[in-house]
């Protein structure tokens, strides 16, 4: 029996993809990242279905590339290496199983989308920690497995956050269960006992979800996640401190997440912001010469008990805390509202994508370092800049600080015309030439896409040899998303 036809006994006829012109959209994306035509795509319903299509994998021999979100993408990590792959589209997946307000925690799969998720904690009086303006078609699950950094660092406790428990299916086709999920008793049996499968430790004391998350689908596929939710702030405010240096806005920053002060909390350069708030290249470049080269953005929240007073109080010390860091928070720049940009920020980008809307099409670098750093980054991206004959108006730049403030995302946006060859061709020279250069300043690619690999494992033998070992327990004969990381072409026994 051919794949296709196996294949369709599990799903069904109805949710098998053989279309040659869609297939082919698959062997690239917006990321320098060129791989291999995949032979179909299979879209499973339920967790059985995935299990069963593994198990099929193993014994036929047949990559597989698993992806929840949909539309543009970005990375390369979904686009196949190996040929005649089968893409797994989990993304008819997407029922929010649970929503837990006394627990602040979801149950969902990995279809759900940050509007779907969004909306129905609103109902429950609860939100989402979000990433900064998420595609409409993004994954929750994805997003979060993948590390994206949220734009409230305060509720960011340890990198693996806000993920809790795991349902996965390992490359052997073994369902597993992480954390408190795990057991003792069925899920039903939890819940009646008033458990939330909140605790991302075990079972034991091993982080099975840790092996997982960031391994670009290599280790296991998620059928379900367990995330924390916060509560819905009852009264907000939200202030800009433009500075014309990047330097200036780092002791300020610092002070105020010390204390967790604010919720939102975050650094754009005059691009990004002007990107976000305009809607098309013209109105873009127009708002960005308008505003300051930097922007630091914060809001200020009060939720169930005494909102008002809390946000007067966290409002005066930072007040004091700005005029001895010697800048001065807004809550109107250039003419827009500081409250108007925090109301955006609960929902995914409109379309077209906002990075997509200065040029058509872009490239990001992102790393993780200390803030304190983060203006000598910028410094050498500006002078590689310049080097391959692109302006500032093509670079846009966003800091996030994460876990507290301990260290922070370090994104940096290539912006290019589409369709443009020659203009792609120095942006990716500019790409792979930054890339080797910020990482040997110090720039820790700690989600290693496409080239990153190779930079990022360069650096540490130790880790190759650790996680080739848990990939040869996990997924022994190579079938989920070969080739990726570093792994290389896998020798299947």
């Amino acid at each position: 029996m051919s794949i296709t036809a196996e294949l369709e006994r599990i799903v069904g006829p109805e949710a098998v993809v053989a279309d040659k012109k869609l297939l082919g959209s698959f062997a690239c994306d917006l990321s320098f990242v060129t791989g291999k035509k995949p032979s179909c795509i299979a879209r499973p319903k339920r967790a059985s279905e995935v299990q069963e299509i593994v198990r099929l994998a193993n014994a036929r021999g047949i990559p597989l590339v698993t992806r929840s979100s949909t539309g543009e993408r970005f990375r390369g990590d979904t686009v196949p290496l190996s040929a005649e792959a089968v893409i797994m589209d989990l993304s008819g997946m997407d029922a929010i199983i649970r929503m837990d307000k006394r627990n602040k925690v979801a149950m969902i799969e990995p279809g759900v989308t940050f509007g779907m998720l969004q909306a129905a904690a609103a109902q429950e009086g609860l939100r989402l920690a979000m990433p900064l303006l998420p595609r409409r078609t993004k994954s929750v699950l994805g997003s979060y497995l993948e590390r994206e950094p949220h734009t409230i660092p305060k509720f960011h406790w340890d990198m693996s956050d806000p993920i809790c428990c795991l349902e996965l299916i390992f490359g052997t086709g073994d369902l597993f269960r992480t954390g408190s999920a795990a057991g003792p008793g069925s899920l039903e049996e939890q819940w009646a006992a008033k458990q939330a499968q909140k605790s991302p430790m075990g079972p034991s004391q091993t982080d099975f979800m840790k092996i997982v998350q960031g391994s670009q689908g290599t280790m296991a596929i998620a059928t379900w996640a367990t995330v924390k939710l916060e509560l819905m702030p009852v009264v907000q405010k939200a202030f800009f401190v433009p500075a014309q240096n990047l330097s200036e806005l780092v002791d300020f920053t610092y002070a105020i997440l010390r204390p967790k002060l604010p919720d939102e909390c975050f650094i754009l350069n005059n691009v990004d912001l002007a990107a976000i708030l305009g809607s098309n290249s013209e109105e873009i470049t127009s708002l960005a010469k308008n505003l300051p080269p930097w922007i630091l953005f914060f809001a200020i929240a009060g939720c169930e008990h005494f909102p008002e007073e809390r946000v007067d109080y966290i409002e005066q010390d930072i007040t004091e805390i700005a005029a001895h860091a010697g800048v001065k928070p807004v809550q109107r720049l250039a003419g827009i509202p500081a409250m108007k940009f925090l109301g955006l920020l609960s929902s995914p980008s409109d379309d077209p994508y906002w990075k997509l809307r200065v040029r058509g099409s872009c490239q990001d670098i992102f790393f993780l370092n200390t803030l304190d750093r983060a203006p000598e980054f910028a410094q050498e991206i500006e002078k590689d800049l310049r080097k391959y004959t692109f302006s500032k108006e093509d670079l846009g730049v966003y800091i996030q600080p994460i876990q507290q403030g301990r260290n922070c995302h370090i994104e940096f946006t290539l912006m290019h015309a589409a369709g443009d060859a020659e203009a792609t061709r120095r942006v990716k020279k500019l790409f792979e030439s930054s890339s080797r250069t910020l990482a040997d300043m110090g720039g820790f690619f700690s989600r290693p896409y496409g080239i990153w690999s190779k930079i990022a494992y360069a650096r540490c033998p130790d880790t190759i040899k650790a996680l080739r070992k848990l990939k040869n327990i996990f997924d022994p004969h190579g079938v989920l998303n070969p080739g990726r990381l570093c792994f290389g072409k896998e020798v299947r026994p």
